[in-house]
């Protein structure tokens, strides 16, 4: 596969769209409380994609994913597909997923929530994920590499209790 060296003009595209995709999770984040559907926040998140972000929410109808983002409740490991059955409550963890294309880019990022009391295991796995990210952040400069970033999230995961699990692409990919 070919590495396409990238202008500033489509870096500026880049950073846009990744900028959105992580103010649509600041956004969501409000709507999280136990009595909410993930429908329902699937609901939120394609109006707010569609109508104030005038982007393109790039799970719907990829390969036939029904959803306009992924949310994937406690043991769901990824890609869990949105429903109003599915309501949050006490205690849940759930992972919001979103994908935006603007500008023919995509931004695609995740947050893990707490939803409502939690106990203490979640909080510590949920903290530790926030720690993780930025501690792959951190490896993100010239002259490393993509091993770089996984093995210092890797570290910080089990140096904790937890380990990291790379799932291969789903049947969609």
């Amino acid at each position: 596969m070919t590495i396409e060296i990238k202008n500033s003009e489509d870096i500026e595209k880049m950073r846009i769209v990744g900028a959105l995709a992580a103010k649509q999770l600041e956004m969501i984040e409000a709507h999280i409380k136990p009595g909410i559907s993930t429908g329902e926040l699937d609901r939120i998140c394609h109006d707010y994609t569609v109508n104030v972000q005038n982007a393109i929410p790039a799970p719907l109808n990829y390969r036939g994913f029904p959803k306009s983002i992924c949310t994937s409740v406690n043991h769901v490991v990824c890609h869990g597909i949105p429903s109003d059955d599915k309501i949050l409550k006490n205690g849940d963890i759930v992972n919001v997923d979103v994908t935006l294309i603007k500008d023919g880019y995509h931004g695609d990022t995740s947050k893990t929530f707490t939803v409502g009391k939690c106990g203490v295991l979640a909080e510590r796995l949920a903290a530790t994920c926030k720690e993780t990210l930025y501690k792959g952040i951190a490896q993100v400069k010239p002259g490393n590499h993509l091993g770089d970033i996984g093995h210092a999230t890797q570290v910080h995961a089990e140096k904790n209790r937890f380990c990291l699990l790379y799932t291969s692409p789903s049947p969609r990919d």
